[in-house]
């Protein structure tokens, strides 16, 4: 994995909060970098980029119109992104993830993985994984130390299906402390007002 897309040169970054960008399947980093925008200004944005070729573009595993994953997959590609952290996000206040479509199942499955590791996730019109061996990994968090989440979508979004959605919506209402936010006629990109709330929201949960 490369070393990523920065909202800030390198002298600036230390000791802000960074907020790890991850795109979704079918996407690439670049499309991404439009949420930088959005953050604090004490924060500092990073897009990565997926490991998988998706027709020239890129993705972080294999899925199917039913959001099927291979567990070995999912592990390799989060992997990827602990090595990439473990190399480059020293240094940082705090670090939290945003991720699109795709880039929010990464998000959820980084921090199922290493729990407290982030300050605080930001979904966008995607989904958390159902996966048995995943779910192995599920703590119901103490009262008062879940991490803030921010779910945002449109309640018409065709791409995620009806399933995942319940699944999302029940593992995020369990595991985090929820703000979940639907934006009609949004479709599976993004819109004013959800870049509004997610401002908002990091502003929040990322004060000094």
């Amino acid at each position: 994995m490369d070393e990523g897309i920065y909202s800030r040169p390198a002298p600036q970054r230390e000791g802000t909060d960074l907020v790890v960008v991850l795109h979704g399947y079918g996407s690439n980093p670049e499309r991404m970098t439009g949420w930088f925008d959005e953050l604090p200004p004490h924060a500092t944005g990073v897009a990565l980029r997926g490991p998988m070729d998706v027709g020239g573009d890129r993705g972080w595993f294999l899925l199917d119109y039913f959001l099927a994953n291979d567990f070995a997959q999912v592990v390799a590609a989060a992997q990827r992104v602990f090595d990439w952290q473990d190399r480059h996000a020293r240094g940082y206040r705090s670090i939290s993830l945003l991720g699109h479509s795709q880039g929010m199942a990464m998000a959820t499955t980084l921090h199922r993985l290493r729990p407290g590791t982030y300050k605080a996730l930001v979904g966008l019109s995607g989904f958390v994984l159902s996966n048995e061996l995943l779910n192995l990994t599920d703590a119901v968090p103490e009262p008062g130390k879940a991490i803030p989440c921010f779910w945002g979508r449109d309640p018409h979004d065709v791409v995620i299906n009806p399933d995942a959605i319940d699944h999302t919506d029940r593992w995020l209402d369990q595991n985090t402390a929820l703000t979940a936010r639907t934006y009609p006629e949004m479709g599976h990109g993004f819109g004013a007002d959800e870049r509004r709330d997610v401002r908002n929201f990091l502003k929040h949960y990322l004060a000094p």
